[in-house]
């Protein structure tokens, strides 16, 4: 069976919060109230500290595309990634999905985030596929509603088995990189959990248990990362530092 790599975004891939940015682009062309970023701001503290309603949260977001068509939406994203978004991306993230990808491994975004976000990042760094939140279209149109599960939590661990399930994917030995203690269950699923730039509740997880820790930097180069991209691309692990030890990869 095939081993995947499969790759948080907020926080991992790129170096922000996608939905603050989006709501903030929201605000700049006039498409959302100031309380609406207020609203989000509040989310994204609860979602920090792992106590995020996710239900809520959706029901909260869908009205923001409730009625739009799918079509202006994705055009509207796309130019949002791209002047907003894609400055983002961590070159040392970006080099470790190459590392993946020429050792044969199946590279996937798994994240909470919609297509309109994972497409075009996931078209950037050439990751075949995308493991996201899905949001119902009828007729060109947005229901206001989403496909449960929803990717995230537990709902994450769920559509990981489906898309391995589906790719011949050997969980046990595949990869996985986030910053978030909300993605515990799948770190805990796959046999290669990666902790990237963590928060604190998932760093205390990872230092107790032994996980490899990254802090990769928006300004660090793969040039400075090399031992840690060739690890990757040999399947080695000796290169790896864990958080706390005298030296930190990309550092």
């Amino acid at each position: 069976m095939a081993i995947a790599a499969l790759f948080d975004v907020d926080g991992t891939l790129i170096a922000r919060n996608s939905a603050r940015l989006y709501m903030h682009h929201l605000r700049r062309t006039g498409q959302a109230r100031r309380r609406d970023v207020a609203q989000t701001l509040y989310f994204l503290a609860r979602y920090k500290l792992g106590l995020l309603d996710v239900e809520r949260a959706l029901a909260v977001s869908m009205t923001w595309v409730l009625g739009k068509r799918e079509e202006a939406v994705r055009d509207d994203c796309l130019t949002w990634y791209a002047t907003e978004v894609r400055p983002f991306i961590v070159p040392v993230m970006a080099a470790a999905v190459a590392a993946h990808r020429r050792a044969g491994h199946v590279t996937a975004l798994l994240t909470s985030a919609t297509r309109y976000l994972a497409e075009p990042l996931a078209a950037d760094l050439d990751i075949p596929h995308a493991i996201v939140t899905q949001l119902v279209v009828r007729d060109g149109v947005f229901t206001g509603e989403a496909v449960r599960p929803v990717c995230y939590g537990k709902g994450k661990t769920y559509w990981a088995e489906r898309f391995a399930a589906e790719n011949a994917v050997d969980l046990s030995r595949s990869y996985f990189y986030t910053d978030s203690v909300t993605d515990l269950p799948v770190l805990e699923r796959v046999g290669e959990p990666r902790v990237v730039n963590p928060d604190p509740r998932l760093r205390r997880v990872a230092l107790r248990r032994g996980w490899p820790v990254i802090r990769p930097r928006l300004r660090d180069t793969p040039a400075g990362s090399e031992e840690l991209i060739r690890s990757i691309a040999t399947g080695g692990e000796a290169t790896w530092r864990h958080d706390g030890a005298r030296q930190r990869a990309g550092d």
